[in-house]
């Protein structure tokens, strides 16, 4: 019984700590973070398959299909909000932050960026 107070506490104190992180960011930033909360997503998919998969009792396992359908949805859906924002910036920079994620996914050094012009 200990053991569930002390973690209902951990998830309320998370709950209000996350809303004041959130109204906190001012709404250029809401993107960029999207971005990193998606990885984030992506980890707790992962717990979630864990969770789900145990079966170590009937409840746990249907919290986590539960938790497994939320998190995919989250990823997804915040995957398609990235894209629809990246359609609203110019090809040019489409195609930089194409090469830039190429490069970044093989582990390669980070594509050089032009040289700024001098007035």
């Amino acid at each position: 019984m200990e053991m569930l107070l002390v973690a209902l506490t951990i998830f309320v104190l998370a709950i209000f700590l996350g809303f004041e992180l959130i109204t906190k960011v001012p709404p250029l930033l809401h993107t960029p973070l999207m971005s990193g909360a998606n990885a984030i997503s992506g980890i707790t998919l992962v717990g979630a398959l864990v969770a789900a998969g145990a079966q170590v009792t009937t409840l746990s396992t249907i919290l986590g299909f539960v938790a497994v359908t939320l998190a995919t949805i989250n990823v997804v859906g915040g995957f398609l909000v990235t894209h629809r924002l990246l359609q609203m910036f110019p090809e040019r920079l489409q195609d930089l932050m194409a090469q830039l994620a190429t490069s970044y996914a093989r582990h390669a050094p980070i594509l050089a960026l032009p040289e700024p012009r001098h007035p």
